[in-house]
């Protein structure tokens, strides 16, 4: 698959200047201030975006009318009269998103909270172009004939893909694979639908789940690694992804690593090129043991747990050093772990890399489990239409015949 165009959804920050009419842009500026910040009420709003209270009385009545958001009940216990909290209208529209790797494809469909309505899931390796197309298809049409989206409220389908997926090599990769290199998969989602398609580098599709739904409500910058079937990262400075001049910021599998307990090593390894679950299962089966899935991982008796946390206990010492290079040249609040790798596991090896890092230097990045795992991919890509949507439904009605990615873009100019 040739390397795709990337659609610009950064989000626009919670500031703007009053004015009388307060347009479009500030719409906007409200509906993410609640979008993230829900329940919240006008007041809190006010504060929020440093409107004043009458222009937010203005642009809430406004979302209220077009259904965007929903009066969701009154708060109690304060002084004065209980205020009414706001919050973002699931059904105000509806995304789905894909995240398709070398080890699986995750479909899912979701409502403009982020609430899961559907998933299907393929747990199979190397899946090829054309049968990528079929799957998701037919998932799009249960989705459909389950009633579980409202397709008149669709606001697209956004997909999360790894970068170069039929050419870059990796471990067990099938001649066949190739496939990819020459897929337009862009043109083939649009042959399945009428509505926007928008493509994302898979972690940072999970990196942006992750400041919408998981921990971005806490940090609002952060690295995040990936533990897939080949690993990945993606980094989000100040509420906004960052991709970087060429798109490749995140990259920490070309990141140069040497075990720092061999100095004497003449060569350096790529961090891509040890560590991943393709690289655990081929460790286990070197040492006797079987496994293709994340899900055998959690089904391995007393050997196999203990070859597992050998490697773990090995590779912590690459994150470590991981860790201190992002921190000294990017600075984030943190470093989140996510990805396939069972929750337990990611716990273990995060384990093992803090008590690397202890008495190394105190500004580094905290390092956390992520919140969304497995399917953070897939619901990255899902937010990606959903953030547009949002957006150009609080513009004018004469407004909302632009494409959102043209609306988006002028949003975040």
């Amino acid at each position: 698959m040739t390397r795709q165009p990337r659609d610009n959804h950064d989000f626009a920050d919670l500031s703007g200047a009053n004015v009388e009419d307060a347009g479009e842009h500030n719409r906007a500026i409200v509906l993410r201030c609640i979008h993230r910040q829900a329940p919240i009420s006008r007041a809190e709003v006010a504060r929020q975006t440093g409107f004043t209270k009458p222009a937010i009385a203005r642009i809430v009545d406004r979302l209220l009318d077009a259904g965007l958001i929903i009066e969701a009940r009154r708060r109690h216990g304060l002084r004065g009269q209980p205020a009414i909290e706001l919050e973002i209208n699931p059904d105000a529209c509806f995304s789905i998103g894909v995240n398709i790797d070398r080890d699986h494809l995750t479909i899912v469909a979701v409502d403009a909270v982020g609430n899961v309505r559907g998933r299907v899931h393929h747990e199979k390796p190397f899946i090829l172009p054309d049968e990528f197309i079929e799957l998701t298809s037919d998932a799009i049409s249960h989705f459909q004939r389950s009633r579980l989206i409202d397709d008149a409220r669709l606001a697209g389908i956004g997909l999360a893909v790894p970068d170069w997926l039929g050419e870059i090599a990796f471990l067990g990769k099938p001649p066949g694979y190739q496939a990819w290199t020459t897929f337009d998969v862009r043109a083939a989602l649009e042959s399945l639908t009428d509505h926007p398609v928008y493509i994302e580098n898979e972690t940072n599709a999970a990196a942006l789940a992750e400041l919408e739904y998981g921990l971005g409500t806490e940090s609002s910058s952060f690295f995040y690694i990936a533990i897939n079937a080949c690993m990945g990262g993606g980094l989000v400075l100040d509420g906004n992804g960052h991709r970087g001049a060429m798109g490749l910021s995140g990259e920490i599998g070309w990141l140069p690593t040497v075990d720092p307990a061999k100095p004497e090593a003449t060569r350096v390894e790529l961090f891509g090129e040890i560590f991943s679950l393709f690289f655990l299962y081929d460790y286990l089966g070197k040492n006797g043991v079987r496994a293709s899935r994340p899900q055998d991982l959690l089904a391995l008796d007393a050997t196999g747990r203990a070859l597992v946390s050998r490697w773990l206990k090995q590779m912590s010492v690459y994150v470590a050093e991981a860790v201190t290079h992002i921190g000294m040249i990017v600075d984030p609040d943190a470093v989140l772990v996510g990805g396939r790798l069972p929750v337990r596991m990611i716990d273990e090896l995060l384990r093992y890399t803090h008590e690397h890092l202890q008495g190394t230097d105190p500004d580094l990045p905290s390092i956390h489990r992520a919140s969304l795992m497995e399917d953070a991919s897939a619901l990255g890509g899902a937010v990606m239409p959903m953030a547009a949507a949002l957006m150009l439904a609080s513009a004018n009605p004469e407004q909302r015949t632009r494409s959102p990615l043209k609306f988006m873009d002028r949003m975040n100019a």
